[in-house]
């Protein structure tokens, strides 16, 4: 949900920094107008001069003695963009809310072409100050901690500026020990935007820019998808950040109130790495470090050797703890998690239980299954966990998402788990699922099914209040950003983030998450660009020493060893 985010209404898109160009005129008929008598230089540098005297003084009273902190944070972010402040602080990267998500999702869809820049095709970008560097032969500078924010225009194969959106471009950040995703704003109008920030614990060596046109014109909104693809490598430019005295505020470890974000910008760092592993062992796993290898902080907390990732983690607005076998189980003891979802919450739960909890007999693990786990150390510790897979009401079968909740014996099953007069769930985790994006013909249908969904969560919530119990912390785990080869299929990254963006809109409105979200998309897409870390579907599949989707032998799976750990945050840092 990070990335093309509804336009700001009524606002014009600027041109990237030292574009001196003037966007041409995009009307229908090309034509060009006279100029209107505008102010005289006299006036204008007058009104200038007022509005900077105006700004100082707003500066120096929100500056004052007793002033409220988030009123003059708001302040900077507004004037400043994200610039520094007096004091060299910046503040870390984060995407604008996008109230009314599905009504311009809808909208934009629907936006009717009738001028050739309208119907043009997508066939390149033009990104002015970095394309100018590239030409010149030169790599730009940038400031770490710095927000730098750039637009760019699609352009047809005329090399013409197009005036309609819906482009879905993959835009990827990395360095040596960094990997992210620039959140993308479509404004609607041909034009694009995006904000890149390294903080400068990892700005050495070199960084590559790369922009990757995935779908042009919603295209990958279709049904039938993979007829569409267009994915072409359209920029990887070069890039280095220079330290500097600037600083960024030291994140902190995620609590409850952190995860009523619906979308993140979080990172990939890389803290450690050991230069002679690069196979796998007997059991097809990558124990690069020693499973006691500590995190550095701010970026984790714990043993960072356990995610056998040889030194990767993910951070986002708050950093996460590793948890340790016995700090989990003395999180998990005697809870009950209720997890409805694709069959990647299978794979999670799986990893959870065996490379947190130490759980090594998972048979029970299945599609659907309502099981009692203990604490296989000896010390205390009991641990429920139900999953129901939600990829059809029959769960030997695929490809209904939401519509089996048309089922309903398959409802009243659901329902049987939060009807008991002793207890109910005490967090439940939701996913819409890969599945999804094989059945529903249009966002329009799928908001429909997200609506009916929503509205049976929170008729299911309202019975719990109803008996009397408390209500379970209830998040949305967002789906997956498919990967390889599964990038183009009917469950691709621009179908997925919509149907993200929709889902969580409706159970907003509906009241029903009560614990808030936890953005895999976000923790997934930087790893999304090949099936070295999933088998295109999943990210989780348990590791083995065989022939792997790309050829090689074994496969990382840290990356859903991590949303375990986040996960566990959200259920025990309250």
């Amino acid at each position: 949900m990070s990335a093309h985010l509804p336009p700001t209404h009524g606002s014009i898109p600027s041109l990237a920094a030292g574009d001196a160009k003037k966007p041409p005129h995009l009307g229908g008929d090309h034509q060009r107008h006279p100029k209107k008598a505008g102010p005289s230089a006299a006036k204008l540098a007058l009104v200038s001069f007022l509005g900077v005297i105006v700004l100082l003084a707003v500066d120096v009273s929100l500056a004052g003695t007793g002033a409220h902190r988030r009123l003059r944070r708001q302040y900077l972010h507004y004037v400043g963009g994200g610039r520094a402040s007096r004091d060299a602080s910046f503040s870390w990267l984060s995407v604008p809310g996008h109230p009314n998500f599905t009504d311009d999702l809808l909208a934009r869809w629907l936006a009717p072409g009738g001028s050739p820049c309208r119907d043009a095709r997508t066939a390149n970008i033009s990104i002015a100050v970095l394309d100018d560097a590239v030409a010149r032969g030169g790599v730009t500078m940038l400031g770490t901690a710095e927000i730098h924010g750039f637009t760019f225009w699609a352009l047809d194969d005329a090399g013409q500026r197009r005036c309609l959106g819906g482009d879905y471009f993959e835009i990827d950040l990395s360095g040596d020990a960094w990997k992210s995703r620039p959140p993308v704003v479509d404004h609607g109008d041909g034009s694009y935007s995006f904000r890149l920030q390294v903080a400068p614990r990892f700005a050495a060596g070199d960084f590559h820019l790369t922009v990757v046109l995935l779908f042009r014109s919603f295209e990958g909104l279709k049904f039938s998808s993979a007829r569409f693809k267009y994915r072409t490598e359209l920029r990887r430019i070069p890039l280095l950040f220079r330290l500097g005295n600037a600083s960024l505020p030291v994140l902190e470890t995620c609590r409850a109130a952190d995860f009523a974000r619906d979308a993140w910008t979080g990172r990939w760092t890389r803290l450690a790495k050991n230069e002679n592993c690069e196979d796998v062992d007997a059991a097809g796993r990558y124990r690069c470090l020693e499973p006691e290898h500590p995190c550095e902080a701010p970026w984790c907390d714990g043993p960072l050797g356990a995610l056998e990732s040889n030194g990767w983690v993910y951070s986002a607005h708050c950093s996460f703890k590793l948890f340790a076998a016995d700090a989990a189980w003395r999180c998990l003891n005697g809870k009950w998690l209720f997890f409805w979802g694709d069959s990647n919450h299978v794979d999670t739960i799986r990893n959870l239980l065996t490379f947190v909890l130490g759980v090594t007999d998972t048979s029970a693990v299945t599609r659907r299954f309502d099981a009692v786990f203990t604490n296989p150390s000896g010390g205390p510790g009991t641990l429920r966990i139900t999953s129901i897979f939600n990829g059809h009401w029959n769960m030997s079968m695929n490809y209904l998402g939401l519509h089996s909740l048309r089922n309903r014996e398959f409802r009243q099953l659901i329902r049987s788990y939060f009807m008991s007069v002793d207890r109910v769930p005490d967090v439940v985790v939701l996913n819409s699922g890969l599945h999804d994006g094989c059945y529903w013909t249009s966002v329009r249908a799928y908001a429909q099914g997200a609506e009916f969904a929503a509205q049976f969560w929170s008729g299911v919530m309202a019975k719990v209040r109803a008996h009397g119990h408390a209500v379970p912390r209830v998040f949305y785990r967002t789906t997956i950003a498919t990967g390889g080869y599964a990038r183009d299929l009917a469950f691709n990254p621009s179908k997925m983030e919509a149907f993200n963006g929709v889902l969580v809109e409706k159970m907003r409105q509906h009241g029903v998450l009560t614990g808030g979200v936890i953005d895999n998309f976000d923790m997934t897409f930087p790893w999304h660009y090949d099936n070295r870390c999933n088998d295109g579907v999943h990210y989780g599949r348990a590791p083995v020493k065989l022939v792997w989707r790309d050829g090689k032998i074994g496969h990382q799976y840290f990356v859903d060893l991590m949303l375990g750990h986040v996960l566990l945050n959200a259920i025990c840092n309250g």
